[in-house]
């Protein structure tokens, strides 16, 4: 799940009430009720299936080694750190085994130990995201371990290359992934309905991810049912491309607004240098807006600085949604947001301008028994008419935008003054 800023929420009379105590309290009631169902199914599973398991030292002892390994790799990426937002992992190696091998009891247990090492030794979060991850993984190893031992008698015949017995772990571990994924995915899009199923869901990166997981786990069960030494042959390119996986993650996040998910303002003029120097060796053409929330001060005094979050989060969603894929948009600052348009000639530039003017208008934010509904004000620039680099682009965009702001805002302003042909 998404994680948000954290701030406290007060009564008028400016007593921090129980939601600022317990941030779940202070999100929306369907989540909420989403949350303590899952939850709750989580424990009576536990309650049911632990009462009808018979403990056995083999199967604790692999439950501990396959929780050891999952500990390791903890161990050897803390230091990277933990994204912000949404951060994969491939701990998933590790619960899959668990789900296979063992009783379906303990894939229900297995993701509390890990969640509770990486609150504790990577990155403390909102509680209730740990304990909410902690049951969503677990429902879904423990429905996909049920699965896989109700069609395999022998879950050891994995050891044996077994082409059924590998088959229907496969399936298991895509059904583990599949209940995974869509709890999570349940969720997120019951915090925000207005966020697209298609961003909930799969994309071709996390689908890969998916996969890589699922090889990884099956690989990894196989491994430990010959011999739970191996698993020592198995911790180390784990931990490797759970390294790499995470670098990579930062890295992302390194070049991004933490608030929309748009670039950050240095990634944006590096990608928008990029495409200048292109468009001038090519000739190509190439406009550039700048983008301005109108009044967002009031939106922030009348709602608060958690709603004026939201409205960002809005707006920058409605901008990746009106852009093309190459074009460049960025966060510029506080309310102000920036677009390059690689091969906009002016009337392109103002019709793009125009549409995002009048989506953005259309755009409501829930808020308490309100909605709150925003416009913005636009100045464009085209290169070679209004400057040739970017310094001369955002200075031309900065100036129209002060006339479309001088005009009444909520509307979109060229430069009036266009300088002398060189």
């Amino acid at each position: 799940m998404a994680a948000t800023g954290h701030a406290s929420i007060k009564s008028h009379d400016g007593v921090s009430t129980l939601a600022g105590r317990w941030p779940l309290l202070g999100q929306r009631r369907p989540l909420v009720v989403y949350l303590c169902a899952i939850v709750g199914l989580d424990l009576i599973a536990m309650v049911v299936l632990g009462a009808s398991t018979t403990l056995r030292w083999r199967d604790l002892l692999m439950f501990c080694a396959l929780m050891g390994c999952g500990a390791v790799c903890i161990e050897a990426t803390r230091r990277l750190g933990m994204p912000a937002g949404v951060a994969r992992d491939l701990l998933s190696a590790w619960w899959l085994p668990v789900a296979l091998l063992l009783p379906p009891v303990y894939a229900l247990f297995s993701p509390i130990v890990l969640q509770i090492l990486l609150q504790v030794r990577v990155k403390a979060t909102v509680l209730y995201r740990r304990v909410f991850s902690s049951a969503a993984i677990g429902l879904a190893g423990c429905a996909a371990s049920l699965a896989f031992h109700h069609v395999v008698d022998d879950p050891w015949a994995l050891s044996q290359g077994d082409g059924g017995s590998i088959f229907y772990a496969v399936a298991a571990a895509a059904l583990f992934s599949l209940l995974n994924i869509s709890l999570i995915a349940i969720a997120a899009h019951t915090a925000d309905p207005e966020t697209p199923w298609r961003e909930v869901l799969w994309n071709k990166e996390s689908l890969l991810l998916d996969i890589v997981e699922l090889c990884l786990g099956v690989t990894v069960s196989i491994g430990c049912g010959v011999n739970l030494v191996l698993l020592l042959l198995a911790l180390p390119p784990v931990v490797l491309l759970q390294r790499s996986l995470l670098h990579a993650q930062l890295q992302a996040a390194a070049r991004t607004d933490a608030k929309t998910g748009l670039l950050n303002a240095a990634a944006w003029q590096r990608e928008a240098d990029t495409e200048i120097v292109r468009a001038r060796r090519t000739g190509d053409t190439l406009a550039l807006l700048i983008i301005d929330i109108d009044h967002f001060k009031r939106v922030n005094d009348a709602h608060g600085h958690l709603m004026g979050d939201q409205v960002l989060v809005g707006v920058a969603a409605t901008l990746r949604s009106q852009l093309r894929d190459y074009d460049v948009v960025g966060r510029f600052g506080g309310e102000e947001f920036v677009v390059l348009l690689p091969g906009a000639d002016i009337h392109e530039a103002r019709r793009v301008a125009e549409r995002l003017r009048t989506r953005i208008g259309r755009m409501a934010i829930p808020a308490d028994d309100a909605l709150i509904r925003v416009t913005i004000s636009v100045g464009v620039a085209l290169m070679s008419v209004h400057g040739d680099d970017l310094i001369e682009l955002l200075a031309a965009a900065d100036l129209a935008l002060y006339r479309a702001k001088e005009l009444g805002r909520d509307r979109v302003c060229v430069p009036v003054v266009q300088p002398p042909p060189r």
